[in-house]
């Protein structure tokens, strides 16, 4: 982390985490942060679900919900950037405060709701970006919508001309009773109305399908199954946590999501149990507590073709994207693998 990145951080932890945040989309739209540009070299680049990306290393959803950063992280050494959640109509979320630091433990607690100005504003942002880093939207629903499935296939008809990828994301855990469309026949329906859509656009786009990590062994071998079953591209495993386990710091009772550090290991098994389930026939996508090249590197051998991160950019400000992809390269270097996808899946078993 560079001096002036340090002493910006330490400023931004002085203040309400939400301020915060909007105060460094801010200062990246304004040129505050320097950007690394595109960061790749033979080994990193690699292809997922079609999309040719010059590193494996993504961002997370939720950073950059409105999609008003999207130029500037395109910039930020990210091999692919996704943007959202979206929701047909406005909505303006959970009320505040709903983000809370946990900074002893590296970790956050969010219960925002889809806070978002709505797919139609979202949409004309996403048709001006430049060309470049694949950017994809998180599909999302209003929590006063009569039809939720029905609202990820539209937001996915109004935004899909304008990305690269989109993600369905039911598995955040501050909507009522979102994380009930994971269930095999409601998840399939969904999917199905996804799938038609997307299959309505001029151009074909590949769509992703976001996980909790709290689900059970039955229903994550459910979960699978429909997957594999609807054709989805690949699976982002995980969403946050509803556990709080071994947590120090003093918002760890806030309710929400928790993300960051004490995430790692819990999301890191569920998606070598989902490697294995899916028998490498859908590329996954590792997220949850990723703040080094060496953890990134964990996820991609337990089974990732690529991870995302979010909440260690928190800690570790925007160069540390740059950090994990050149770090990532190096470890790949160091143990012989020539690209990426050799290095997919080789310690599985260490997460089973």
């Amino acid at each position: 982390m560079k001096f002036f990145e340090t002493i910006g951080l330490a400023a931004l932890h002085r203040l309400d985490p939400e301020t915060a945040h909007g105060l460094s989309i801010r200062a990246l739209n304004a040129g505050l942060a320097p950007l690394p540009g595109v960061i790749t070299s033979p080994r990193l680049a690699t292809t997922l679900a079609g999309l040719q990306l010059a590193n494996p290393v993504g961002l997370a959803a939720g950073f950059d919900k409105n999609a008003t950063a999207t130029a500037r992280l395109m910039q930020a050494g990210f091999g692919f950037v996704e943007v959202g959640a979206a929701t047909p109509r406005p909505q303006p979320g959970n009320p505040k405060p709903r983000l809370f630091r946990l900074t002893e433990d590296r970790a956050a607690i969010n219960r925002f709701g889809f806070n978002n100005e709505g797919v139609e504003a979202i949409a004309l942002r996403l048709a001006a970006r430049p060309a470049g880093v694949p950017v994809g939207l998180n599909l999302g629903a209003n929590k006063d919508s009569a039809d939720r499935a029905a609202d990820f296939a539209r937001v996915l008809a109004v935004a899909g001309p304008h990305v690269d990828f989109a993600t369905v994301n039911v598995s955040s855990p501050n909507t009522e009773k979102l994380r009930d469309l994971q269930g095999k026949a409601a998840l399939s329906a969904l999917l199905k109305g996804v799938t038609e859509t997307r299959d309505s656009l001029a151009r074909r786009i590949p769509v992703f399908l976001k996980i909790a990590p709290d689900l059970s062994p039955a229903e994550l071998e459910d979960l699978a199954e429909v997957a594999m079953t609807a054709k989805i591209d690949a699976i982002i495993a995980t969403n946050t946590t509803l556990a709080r386990d071994g947590l120090k710091s003093a918002h760890s009772g806030e309710m929400g999501g928790l993300s960051g550090a004490p995430l790692f290991e819990k999301s890191t098994r569920v998606l070598a149990r989902l490697s294995q389930l899916t028998h490498g026939k859908v590329p996954l996508i590792g997220v949850g507590g990723i703040s080094s090249a060496e953890q990134a590197y964990e996820k991609i051998r337990a089974g990732a073709s690529a991870v995302q991160l979010y909440t260690a950019l928190v800690y570790g400000g925007i160069s540390l994207v740059g950090e994990v992809v050149r770090g990532l390269d190096a470890l790949l270097a160091r143990d012989g693998f020539a690209a990426v996808s050799e290095a997919v899946g080789t310690g599985r078993a260490d997460w089973l």
